[in-house]
């Protein structure tokens, strides 16, 4: 009895067990897909993960252009500071007291009262102290010197702005392909116009024995060496804008495309304004018919052709540099002006319409800058702010122009 229940268990668990083995054996390709898919769930996880090298390589990106974009701005915020603080050396007369140039040994002024009196011994050697600053003392050396110093060292500052960050944005790839190659001309023109500012420098410490006019830098240089930064200013500004605003969906309508015109025009036209104040300045041509609207009682003065050949006068002449200047202050405000009425009449974006009215009201406060300045013998502060107003105008037109471009493809 005992051996006959005995053998009924044991023949019973075989079965069990079997069809356990046979439905283990069903089970096992369900088990093997499982592991598959937990195993491909993991890599994709993995493969999304931020800590991985293949997403922090997806730059450049919006995040990053808004980077470099406010980089651009901060630039050309800085470009500013040297062009303002240029035109004050400029109205100072503090240009020519650093008689030579080095790069690093510069940045350290004199420090000692023996070191001054060299630095001062080298300014005498030249046509200014000899013509104009014979009876100047050294506490007066010093405040011309330290206008030009400061100037100086604000343009290294700008330098190291421009290529610094470059660099660093550069290795972590932030820049497009055509990006890059605005970066580079960005950085080659910094170093341009430290040369360029040398090189004016060095025309107004050569001795002219045949010249009876005061020591005064070339014209022609100084209005090389303002352009050149208003390119670099202009570049940089309109390279931050298009990256941080976003361009409009606008429908590329007749009268759409003709206010783009009209608007690249008046751009140009402030710009080439701005330009002819550097010769303004370069020949003191401020000084000279200090009334408006007319010249000396005369809408067109005798002497605007004294030169000969005549194209000397558009660009030696004081009486013809301020004529010109007039003249192109005065097209700037119309063509401004017509700029506003023709955009009054369109269905244009928000920030569009903001740019182009405080363009308009920015050029009527600049000519009543320069008719004051004019009236009033070019007194500094208001002078300074004149030159500061030219390159605010020119802002405001970039922006414009920037509100106003078309989608990219």
């Amino acid at each position: 009895m005992l051996l006959s229940t005995l053998r009924t268990t044991i023949s019973y668990g075989c079965r069990c067990a079997g069809r356990g083995f046979e439905q283990s054996g069903h089970q096992r390709p369900q088990l093997r897909q499982w592991l598959v898919r937990r195993n491909q769930s993991s890599i994709s996880v993995e493969a999304a993960s931020p800590s991985t090298p293949a997403a922090a390589v997806a730059v450049p990106n919006a995040a990053t252009n808004r980077i470099v974009g406010r980089w651009l701005l901060g630039c050309s915020g800085l470009v500013v500071g040297a062009v303002v603080l240029g035109g004050v050396t400029r109205l100072t007369e503090s240009g020519l007291s650093m008689v030579d140039w080095h790069l690093v040994r510069e940045m350290r002024p004199p420090q000692s009262e023996e070191e001054w009196e060299a630095e001062f011994s080298k300014y005498k050697q030249f046509p200014e102290f000899k013509i104009l600053n014979h009876e100047m003392t050294l506490p007066e050396f010093k405040f011309i010197f330290y206008m030009e110093w400061g100037h100086r060292m604000w343009g290294r500052l700008v330098g190291l702005a421009y290529i610094l960050p470059t660099v660093y944005f550069w290795r972590k790839g932030y820049f497009t392909r055509s990006l890059k190659g605005k970066v580079l001309g960005l950085c080659g023109f910094v170093f341009f116009q430290g040369l360029l500012g040398w090189y004016m420098v060095k025309s107004g410490l050569e001795e002219k024995p045949e010249s009876h006019d005061v020591p005064r830098v070339s014209q022609y240089r100084l209005c090389a060496h303002l352009g050149s930064a208003l390119v670099l200013y202009s570049a940089s500004l309109w390279t931050g804008l298009t990256l941080l605003l976003p361009a409009h969906k606008m429908a590329d309508t007749r009268r759409l495309t003709q206010l783009r015109r009209f608007a690249k025009g008046t751009g140009g036209l402030v710009f080439l304004t701005a330009l002819s104040g550097a010769f303004v300045a370069g020949l003191d041509a401020g000084l000279v018919y200090n009334s408006f609207p007319k010249m000396a009682d005369k809408w067109i003065p005798d002497d605007i052709l004294a030169f000969s050949p005549a194209l000397r006068n558009i660009f030696e002449n004081p009486t013809t540099v301020q004529f010109d200047h007039r003249i192109l202050a005065i097209g700037s405000l119309t063509a401004i002006t017509g700029l506003y009425l023709f955009s009054r009449r369109m269905m244009l974006p928000r920030r569009a319409k903001i740019a182009i009215g405080l363009l308009a009201a920015m050029a009527y406060t600049q000519v009543a800058l320069g008719i004051s300045t004019l009236l009033l013998y070019v007194p500094t502060p208001l002078a300074a702010t004149h030159q500061s107003g030219s390159v605010a105008l020119l802002t405001l037109a970039i922006w414009v122009l920037a509100e106003l471009r078309k989608m990219p493809k």
